[in-house]
Formats: structure tokens, C-alpha cells, sequence
């Protein structure tokens, strides 16, 4: 706040305040402004990136300066600064609030009981934070005509400020949706709440998907046909969920593996054991850089897109909301449509 406001005092309009308090006082505004409109997280993250920009404004100006040895009356560095702040967070609130559809295409030459399969994967909707139920509904919407044979949804589909009414509305959409497998659903690790203060239990949401055609899988198995197994993992969250090689202890590995993990980070433990691991969590990284920092933590093993490790592909999707935060930089909001192709050996 204290270098905000000193960068703030150069433009010209500030410098010509006398008084030495309101010059100081006057350049506060904007930050209070700022503190009041948006929530905490919210307006940490535009002030952050005013403090960037306006370092990386002052840096170029400076060698700007240099070269041409001329010195500039007006502060453009903090014009820059503003400038590019707006531009690059209202980008950021646009990948965040419009839901896109990414694309994937594999292939595998395992039987799948067809030539192609069709799985749309949702995650991390924590509704309540970008759009409510009917909010909801409207992009399920578009799923109806996607023709998919299955659809996902791999945790933190609910969080702690989602209301009971939210949750009713958006399970009501699933009952509209009728993909030739089913709905399947694993929890996430903000599903079961982290604060006890919303207005429904863990019991009322499992009834709430149920009565709308959504399977809970919670370290279960099913056989989608006679080729394709789907396992739900439980949250790495719970202490008590199963490995993935006690999960798979009677499976057949010849057949289609697909591994629904909330959090993508144990890549080591289920590579070469399934075909394909459909995983959220991450937000795609949320803001840049933050997905490249939890990759160096070792938070997590992949933060978006699709990876293939050896046999099998991992896939990250970036969400289709995210939690507390009106911004993604480092990725976008999306819907994530997965084709595998059965190839002839």
C-alpha cells in the first residue's frame, strides 16, 4: 500500500497539492475503493498486480529514458501501469466467467464395445462462487447436445457458501441430461465443507445427486460395458481412501481404465495401472504463476491440460468456475470433451 500510494503521488494532478497529509491521504483512496468493492482475496490480488506493473512500467520508462536521454513531465510509467493492470485482469475476469470447451482426442487400441467413446468431464463448479444454480443449469445446457457417453464430475462441485436452494437447482439439471452410460460423480476435497456453516449436510447433497440420476463413487468400480472400467477415487483429502493398486486388485487390465482423481498428484502410483486419469482441483493454475509453483512444490503433478505419461494420458481440466478468486490469468473456465478412438493393433 505504501508503494501504491508513493506512485500515485507522481502524477502530475497529486504533485500540485500543497498540503502535505492530503497528499498523501488523496492517493489512498483508490486503494480503499478498491478494498471495498472487491473481497479480501479479491482486492489482494488487483493490488499485487498494480505493484507488478507498476515496477515493470518504471523499469521500461527508465531504460527508455536512458536511451533517448530525455527525461518525460508526465508520469507515464503510472499510466502504463493502470493501464495494463485493467486490460490483463479484465481478460482475467473473462476466462473466468465464460465457460469454454476444450477438445481432447486419444486414441488406444483396447476394445472399448465401440469405435469411439464420448466423456464429458466437469470440475470444481464450487457453486455459489461464479454462478448459482440456474447459472448452472444454462451451461449444462449445452451439454445436451454433445452426445456424450458419459458424463463426469470429478469433485468440489459444492463448497461452503453453496446454499441448499443453489444445490437443488443445479442437481435438477443432471435429471435433463442422458448420456448412454450415465452421470458418475467423486467427491472433491471441498465437497464434505471445511467450516460446518452451510445450510445442508453431506447426507442431503449424496440424496440431492442421487434422486437426479448421478452415480457416487467413493474408491468404487463400475463396468461401464464389457470393455471399460471406471474407478472413483475418494479425495486425497480422507485418510481412509484406498490405494490405487488395492482399488485395482481384481481387475482385469486388459480392459478400458479410466481413473476419476480429484487431485492430480499421484501420477507415480497410477501410471501404467490406467488409461486414462481425469482430474480438476488446480483451477488451471488460477492465476499465472502460480500453477508452475505448485509444480516446483510438488503440490501437484500437472496443473491443466492433457499429459501422456508412457501408457497412460492424464488430463487436467482448469474448472468450470473457482473458489473465492473473480480472476483466472493462468488458464481458463472450461468444459472438457475427451473422444477416445479405438485403433486396430
Amino acid at each position: 500500500t505504501i508503494y501504491l500510494v508513493s506512485r500515485l503521488r507522481r502524477f502530475s494532478l497529486i504533485k500540485k497539492i500543497k498540503n502535505k497529509v492530503l497528499s498523501w491521504i488523496i492517493p489512498t483512496i483508490p486503494i480503499i475503493i478498491i478494498i471495498l468493492l472487491f473481497n479480501y482475496v479479491n482486492a489482494l490480488v488487483i493490488l499485487i498486480h498494480l505493484v507488478i506493473f507498476f515496477m515493470l512500467s518504471e523499469i521500461i520508462m527508465s531504460i527508455i529514458e536512458r536511451k533517448t536521454n530525455k527525461q518525460y513531465k508526465v508520469y507515464y510509467a503510472g499510466i502504463i501501469a493502470i493501464v495494463l493492470t485493467t486490460f490483463y485482469l479484465g481478460i482475467g475476469i473473462y476466462l473466468n466467467y465464460h465457460v469454454f470447451f476444450t477438445h481432447y482426442t486419444i486414441t488406444t487400441t483396447k476394445d472399448l464395445g465401440q469405435e469411439k467413446l464420448r466423456v464429458v468431464a466437469l470440475t470444481d463448479a464450487h457453486l455459489g462462487a461464479t454462478f448459482n444454480g440456474k447459472g448452472f443449469k444454462k451451461k449444462m445446457d449445452k451439454i445436451k447436445d454433445l452426445n456424450s457417453d458419459i458424463l463426469v464430475i470429478v469433485g468440489d462441485f459444492v463448497d461452503d457458501d453453496t446454499t441448499y436452494q443453489e444445490l437443488k437447482e443445479a442437481c435438477k439439471s443432471f435429471s435433463e441430461i442422458h448420456p448412454k452410460y450415465g452421470i458418475y460423480f467423486v467427491y472433491g476435497n471441498h465437497d464434505k465443507g471445511y467450516f460446518n456453516y452451510r445450510d445442508f449436510t453431506d447426507k442431503e447433497l449424496k440424496e440431492e445427486l442421487q434422486k437426479n440420476n448421478v452415480h457416487i463413487l467413493e474408491d468404487d468400480i463400475v463396468k461401464i460395458n464389457s470393455d471399460i472400467y471406471l474407478i472413483g477415487r475418494n479425495d486425497k483429502r480422507y485418510p481412509d481412501r484406498l490405494s490405487i493398486d488395492a482399488l485395482l486388485k481384481n481387475i482385469d487390465h486388459d480392459k478400458y481404465l479410466i481413473d476419476l482423481n480429484h487431485q492430480p498428484n499421484d501420477y507415480n502410483n497410477e501410471l501404467n495401472k490406467v488409461d486414462l486419469v481425469i482430474s480438476g482441483h488446480t483451477h488451471g493454475g488460477q492465476l499465472f504463476p502460480l500453477g508452475y509453483l505448485g509444480i516446483l512444490l510438488g503440490a501437484n503433478d500437472a496443473f491443466k491440460g492433457l499429459h501422456q505419461k508412457e501408457n497412460t494420458t492424464f488430463i487436467v481440466s482448469s474448472g468450470i468456475s473457482s473458489w473465492a478468486l473473480d480472476f483466472k490469468t493462468g488458464a481458463k473456465s472450461e468444459i472438457v470433451i475427451i473422444d477416445i478412438i479405438h485403433e486396430k493393433k
